[in-house]
């Protein structure tokens, strides 16, 4: 067991937790950043053996390298809190609690991943996550890549599989091309957006379309597309299916912080509704690296009254969250999107259940009790977001432990303990 003191804790070291502690450092107090990666930098900035990191993640990283009051915990999952101002966290190596006097939650998002027949054949990822494997060294070199669902991170996957030495067969935005011309002409406004947006160019983008079913035995073969009116099929090796981010929240909901439209509630500050609570990134709303890092900003100098120079920053915020609100609306999904999956399509992987087996219920706990849905090892992170999606289900508030740990972790959240 190994227990930490710290004056700020940071939740997460992807864009906002590495600007969050850059600028919180400024005042000297103790920092500590826990992280569920091997090394800093998030989903997006993910490192590995086949990754060229950006020059900004690498300077944000030799950065935090060089702060000698700042401590980072890499490989390590929040277990629960503890309680008043302590995280239980563990990693495979210990565990312990983290006392802390302010926190920043930069938690970040994860996939939205909506089921479809054939779905769980072997070779079908989610985008977010073939581009990850690939990261690390995955070979699809000389394979056939399907890629689908809707969002910018499309692009940038096709982008990855094609430097990794695969062929895009397909690349289908679920978006509607009236939207993405409108898109489009709104990007002169963000240059650098603009240039990225040409370098991912990719001549097998198709809007209005959709992968509907995989098909195969043992593997992927063939997946059916619905491009408007028309259905076809087309071979292909992988796919890799995406329908945007889903703000990681369960930590904040355990906190008791407000949550508005499926993501954490903050002012001006990147204060949320608990006073020593701030949060920021994709945890607030999915708004990309850019916004990311200048909402940690805010929130690290906010955390220490570092007031002046959190104003500094607004302006820039004010930008970028125009960015990804022109992003969101752009990309929202279809609700025929709703109607891929068939009622014994599986819903949750862990557990084996069919989407019929839980269209009966009204909300995410009468489904778990009655199915076991969310019960398995992702702990409903995949079926749950999927299910909202799909049924219109309201929040819950998520229950600890917040992700399987060992029962010597577990053992200090009895009764007895939590009084001492």
């Amino acid at each position: 067991m190994r227990d930490f003191d710290c004056e700020v804790l940071i939740i997460g070291a992807g864009p906002a937790g590495m600007a969050a502690a850059r600028a919180a450092a400024e005042s000297g107090k103790s920092i500590v950043v826990l992280d569920d990666n091997p090394r800093p930098g998030g989903q997006i900035w993910r490192d590995g053996p086949a990754v060229q990191l950006p020059a900004v993640a690498t300077e944000y990283r030799q950065a935090l390298q060089g702060l000698n009051h700042v401590k980072l915990l890499n490989a390590s999952r929040v277990v629960a809190q503890y309680g008043g101002r302590q995280i239980l966290y563990e990693s495979a190596q210990e565990y312990g609690l983290i006392s802390y006097q302010r926190l920043i939650l930069c938690c970040g998002a994860r996939e939205l991943l909506l089921p479809f027949p054939g779905w769980t054949l072997p070779g079908v990822s989610g985008a977010g996550g073939l581009q990850a494997q690939i990261k690390n060294g995955l070979s699809v070199k000389g394979l056939r890549v399907a890629i689908a669902g809707s969002g910018p991170l499309l692009l940038a996957v096709a982008n990855s599989v094609v430097k990794a030495g695969g062929e895009v067969v397909l690349l289908a935005e679920q978006a509607s091309l009236r939207r993405m011309l409108a898109f489009s002409c709104e990007l002169w406004r963000w240059p650098t957006k603009l240039r990225q947006a040409f370098t991912l160019a990719n001549r097998h983008y198709r809007t209005s379309s959709q992968v509907i079913a995989a098909e195969g035995v043992e593997r992927i073969e063939s997946v059916q597309v619905r491009q408007g009116k028309r259905i076809y099929t087309l071979g292909c090796d992988r796919l890799a299916c995406g329908f945007g981010l889903v703000a990681n929240i369960e930590l904040a909901l355990l906190l008791g912080c407000r949550i508005v439209d499926e993501a954490v509630a903050v002012d001006r500050w990147q204060q949320t509704s608990v006073k020593q609570i701030f949060a920021a990134g994709e945890c607030t709303g999915v708004g990309g690296s850019e916004l990311a890092l200048v909402e940690g900003a805010i929130a690290g100098y906010a955390a220490t009254e570092n007031n002046e120079k959190a104003l500094q920053q607004m302006a820039l915020r004010a930008r970028w969250q125009r960015f990804a609100m022109a992003v969101a609306q752009a990309f929202s999904l279809h609700p025929a999107l709703k109607a891929l999956a068939l009622p014994d399509t599986l819903l949750c992987r862990c557990e084996d259940v069919q989407l019929g087996q839980v269209s009966e219920y009204t909300d995410w706990a009468s489904a778990k009790l009655g199915s076991r849905c969310g019960m398995g090892a992702c702990q409903g992170k995949i079926c749950g977001a999927a299910a909202r999606h799909l049924f219109d289900w309201p929040l819950s508030t998520p229950r600890v432990p917040l992700t399987p740990a060992r029962v010597e972790a577990l053992a200090l959240l009895a009764p007895s303990k939590m009084e001492q």
